[in-house]
């Protein structure tokens, strides 16, 4: 349906590199022009090798998981004759080791807040529904094997 592309830039610089004492610091840049400075989690590589301040890799992932689950359930909700006034999310992702003992990101956790307005609200039954059709269509949730969660704190 689409192809969707991402260009990665890292330098060496004058680090040695076969010490492992490189900067894992890059940048991100799509298609719309955008650039977005990216490291290595500093949970994985220590500064200074790593950039704090930067997006990592695993940080994406979980902000792409919540992107998408947000942006569905919006699709969603209007199609239903919803209004939403605002969508908060502090996703948290865990990184563990899976089943076949490698490290992974194996559950992801979301937690929305969203506010509608008008008279047309959703009762606790049909916001879960809301959620469980948006997690069902996300294209994301259905292109990887991690266990999204939807805790939710509203209504």
């Amino acid at each position: 349906m689409g192809e969707y592309v991402a260009t990665i830039e890292w330098q060496r610089y004058d680090a040695t590199f076969t010490d492992n004492r490189y900067s894992r610091a890059h940048m991100w840049a799509f298609d719309g022009g955008q650039r977005i400075p990216a490291s290595a989690s500093p949970h994985v590589v220590p500064a200074p090798y790593s950039d704090a301040n930067a997006v990592d890799p695993e940080e994406a992932f979980v902000a792409a998981i919540s992107s998408c689950h947000m942006l569905t359930f919006l699709h969603i909700a209007a199609q239903q004759d919803y209004t939403v006034d605002s969508y908060f999310d502090e996703a948290v992702g865990v990184m563990e080791k899976n089943d076949e003992g490698r490290l992974a990101v194996t559950r992801v956790t979301l937690r929305p807040r969203i506010a509608f307005a008008g008279e047309r609200q959703p009762d606790r039954a049909q916001l879960d529904a809301l959620h469980h059709d948006a997690h069902k269509a996300c294209f994301i949730a259905n292109s990887v094997r991690t266990e999204i969660h939807v805790e939710n704190s509203d209504p």
